[in-house]
């Protein structure tokens, strides 16, 4: 199940204190469709490497709601009990005897992913793509919404003094608008196209800012979003709808807005109609990114965007992108703060009423759990 946790009992650790630990310890559980129970979460051994860290600020991804209603997200299936999140910052409780860099007390932001190290692809620096990857909450990996996790240390990164826990937390789906932006090459040159204002779709957006793209335009279906992003610095929004055949009307308000070619289209949702759009929007020679996944599957038109030379990216999680993140926060050219509306504690009835809220979508950008 990885570095965060274990389901059966185990041997039985170290010593005395290490066992009280583990009866403290609880965690949500994500049972079965539409439901979670909060109950104890044994952790493992803390290895010369490892941190042992609790937990103060978690979030809830689209992916978490997705598992929440659905069991799976796209190609990853929930088939057995495991504990649910992802986005997670705390403070440091004990650190492995190799670990130099952090101390107990120290507020850290935890990127999630365990890659194996060993592969092309982790030798590469492609190690998001690793097929050993062990990621919270991703099955069959327990996730960190729970009260302690143990945690490698080099994926423990130290927040700055004047960046909160919840901040750090954020830096998770930051991570994601940050990696789309690289792989694009946005910079001051670049006109951006966002499709979809949810929460990766706004980070996305804080992305390209901070990243000085020329111009940016975000387009979704959602009044209250695109007042959001609006508000968040999008120079232009302009409000479609779900029906594929009004495409081409929306393609022409899109690039009336823009005003300029589109350089860089980011499909943060991920359906056929969203990529449609981004295809024929996107001027020739420019780049189509894939963010979102809505959809399993996707029909697209793609013939004519080839005759154009428009390159697809696909964009999956996210690789060395802590440093940054949290540089972009403590310098404040990127403020996560107005992403997080709704704020819950840890109870078993706040769990149930946080993932509610965030599965309910409109008004519910970030929700995020203060543990």
């Amino acid at each position: 199940m990885g570095k965060g946790g274990k389901t059966d009992g185990g041997d039985g650790f170290g010593d005395a204190s290490r066992d009280d630990v583990e009866q403290e310890n609880m965690a949500a559980w994500l049972l079965g469709v539409n439901t979670l129970k909060i109950q104890p979460f044994k952790l493992p051994n803390l290895g010369p490497r490892d941190v042992l860290v609790r937990l103060k600020a978690v979030g809830i991804c689209g992916s978490d709601v997705h598992h929440f209603k659905n069991m799976r997200c796209a190609d990853f299936v929930v088939k057995e009990p495991m504990v649910i999140g992802h986005e997670c910052a705390g403070i440091v409780e004990e650190v492995g005897s190799e670990v130099k860099h952090l101390v107990p007390g120290d507020r850290v932001a935890l990127e999630p992913g365990i890659n194996c190290k060993r592969c092309e692809l982790c030798k590469q620096g492609r190690y998001n793509l690793c097929p050993e990857m062990k990621f919270f909450g991703s099955p069959p990996t327990h996730g960190c919404l729970a009260n302690q996790v143990v945690h490698p240390g080099d994926l423990c990164f130290k927040l700055p003094n004047n960046v909160s826990l919840e901040e750090g937390a954020m830096c998770e789906p930051l991570s994601v608008g940050v990696h789309a932006c690289r792989r694009a090459n946005v910079c001051p040159q670049t006109n951006v196209l966002v499709m979809g204002a949810g929460p990766i779709g706004l980070v996305t957006l804080l992305a390209a800012r901070a990243f000085e793209a020329s111009r940016i335009v975000v387009a979704d279906v959602n009044d209250h979003r695109l007042s959001v992003a609006k508000a968040l610095g999008a120079h232009e929004i302009v409000k479609v709808s779900t029906n594929i055949e009004e495409v081409a009307e929306e393609v022409a308000k899109i690039k009336e807005a823009m005003g300029t070619r589109v350089d860089v289209s980011f499909d943060c949702a991920g359906f056929n109609k969203t990529m449609a759009t981004a295809l024929s929007a996107t001027g020739s020679g420019g780049k189509v990114c894939l963010v979102g996944m809505g959809q399993r599957e996707l029909t697209l038109p793609l013939t004519p965007a080839t005759a154009r030379e428009v390159d697809v990216i696909g964009i999956f999680r996210y690789k060395n992108t802590w440093p940054l993140c949290l540089e972009l926060l403590r310098s404040g050219k990127v403020d996560v703060k107005p992403l997080i509306t709704h704020r819950f504690g840890f109870s078993q009835k706040e769990v149930e009423k946080a993932f509610e809220a965030s599965a309910g979508g409109a008004n519910a950008i970030k929700v995020m759990f203060n543990l």
